[in-house]
């Protein structure tokens, strides 16, 4: 004997009942896709927010290999600026770096393969105080920071590497030692390059020794060219 099932159709508190729970699915699942989208909007937020932290990057290309730097402009602007014109000037290209310690920092920007020393702009405002305070870059390894005399406000267009974590040149104090030197940015590619650049032999150099009898490089190591990338 077939069995017939019937369903009867829902009356009174039960279809009430039926139209309330299909309310609450519609609105859980509206919930639901706020909530992604929402999610959605903080991720593409944070990937703005980190493209936007990513400053202008110059790429010294030097016959021992490339070395990639990125500036910290809102820490550092006007050393930045200073740098970026010296670059877009194409002052780097030909020069070398003349000083190498190893334990310390390589420096290079001012000076040709035969020692001559390249004309610059006037110098500087020292930013390493406001550097400091705005949590910009330190004299870490890998970071790049500008040469300078005994006068706080005198970098013009040398600049240096730290290969070792250099906290005593960062501001203590606006006095003539205290004063410091203002790093504006790091090395994000080619690290390898400077560290086989702090290895290489030193001594005097072979055009004039008298000048400088010590720390410079044996093997020359020129920067090609200087380019800025963003």
């Amino acid at each position: 004997m077939n069995k017939h099932i019937t369903t009867r159709p829902k009356t009174g508190a039960a279809a009430a009942t039926t139209v309330h729970n299909a309310s609450q699915r519609r609105r859980w699942a509206l919930m639901s896709l706020g909530a992604v989208m929402l999610l959605i909007g903080l991720l593409f937020s944070q990937v703005a927010q980190a493209n936007d932290a990513v400053g202008p990057r110059v790429r010294l290309a030097t016959n021992m290999g490339d070395i990639v730097l990125e500036l910290d402009a809102k820490a550092a602007p006007k050393t930045v600026a200073n740098f970026i014109r010296y670059v877009n000037e194409k002052h780097y290209d030909g020069t070398i770096f003349h000083r190498v310690i190893d334990g310390f920092m390589i420096q290079g920007g001012g000076y040709t393969p035969d020692m001559q020393q390249k004309p610059t702009l006037p110098p500087i405002e020292n930013e390493a105080a406001e550097i400091l305070v705005r949590g910009g870059p330190r004299n870490d390894v890998g970071t790049i920071a500008m040469a300078r005399t005994q006068d706080p406000h005198s970098a013009t267009a040398q600049f240096y590497i730290n290969v070792a974590k250099n906290s005593f040149l960062d501001f203590q104090a606006k006095t003539m030692r205290g004063y410091g030197y203002a790093a504006f940015g790091r090395v994000v590619e080619g690290m390898e390059i400077v560290n086989a650049i702090k290895k290489l032999p030193t001594g005097p150099s072979p055009a004039v020794p008298r000048s400088f009898p010590r720390d410079v490089p044996q093997e020359t190591v020129i920067i090609k060219n200087a380019t800025l990338e963003k």
